[in-house]
């Protein structure tokens, strides 16, 4: 059986559940199909708390920590982000769900939600991704803009130095991301003190810089193997981002029809990186209405 923790305030409660190999703790929230939402860095399942009601009202809800993530066990290894969507899809399995109705992710869990579509089309009828482009997209468009505006990717790339500059001062590392990332800043610094109790955790500052460094060699050269195999999502994409975050910069839908044959998305009005806490009730009207799109032909 799952190990209950507590709810805080109004939130569903949490639990845990060993899956492949590692402990993970999830919320679990409503009844049917299974809608799973991955949260990004510097985050938890947390981030996903005001989208949660909304699509629980016709779905189960699974939010879980990623892989080194909150309360979710640290280990000194697994941070390729297919291994990371082999725990996600061993925890929906273990839950009693075969199929995904909605693979939903934001920023990391969004690499991670790809990377299980592509390794188990059959599964996953439908994913989202929210304010990102593929990884191997990302590193092949590399200039000085690019470089800029990604420069905490390279820097978390580094061995050792990330935890050694950041470690003492982890609150304002991550209010420096939550203040010049986000248009609506009173909606993100409600969760701020969530987050940083999460990243000062024995262990947490190592493993989400691990999460950046399994980008090479681990994650693109996975990426680059699919690409040049002919892999692309079989199922429909919903690609949201915010109209004044990083990917705006980009023509993401024509980045992602690359990756894809079904694409489908926009901006988000007044909203930076933090989409699910920015504009939640944008957010999750757009994933409710591409959930009651008909369903995509096998």
């Amino acid at each position: 059986m799952p190990r209950m923790t507590p709810p805080d305030h109004d939130d569903p409660p949490g639990a845990t559940a060993l899956v492949n190999g590692v402990r993970l703790h999830y919320v679990l929230a409503g009844d049917g199909p299974l809608v799973v939402l991955l949260h990004g860095w510097p985050q938890t399942w947390y981030c996903w708390r005001k989208l949660i009601p909304a699509l629980a009202a016709t779905h189960t809800v699974l939010a879980p920590d990623l892989r080194g993530y909150g309360l979710s066990d640290k280990p000194p290894a697994g941070y390729d982000k297919r291994t990371m969507a082999e725990d996600v899809r061993a925890l929906a399995g273990h839950l009693g769900h075969q199929r995904v109705a909605l693979l939903a992710g934001h920023d990391r869990g969004a690499r991670v939600a790809h990377r299980y579509a592509l390794d188990h089309p059959g599964e996953v009828e439908r994913v989202a991704v929210l304010d990102v482009v593929p990884t191997r997209a990302t590193f092949s468009r590399v200039d000085a803009t690019v470089a800029r505006g990604y420069w905490h990717w390279l820097f978390h790339l580094q061995p050792d130095l990330p935890e050694l500059l950041v470690g003492g001062n982890i609150e304002a590392y991550l209010r420096w991301f939550f203040e010049r990332w986000a248009c609506n800043r009173p909606a993100v610094e409600e969760a701020v003190p969530s987050y940083v109790r999460a990243f000062s955790a024995p262990g947490a500052l190592r493993a989400a810089f691990d999460d950046y460094r399994a980008t090479f060699p681990d994650d693109l050269e996975a990426d680059e193997a699919s690409f040049a195999a002919g892999q692309r999502l079989r199922m429909p994409l919903l690609v949201l981002w915010g109209a004044a975050g990083l990917p705006s910069r980009l023509p993401v839908l024509d980045i992602w029809r690359e990756y894809a044959g079904d694409v489908r998305g926009q901006a988000i009005p007044d909203c930076g990186h933090f989409l699910p806490e920015e504009r939640p009730e944008e957010v999750a009207g757009q994933l409710r209405r591409f959930l009651e799109e008909p369903p995509p032909a096998r």
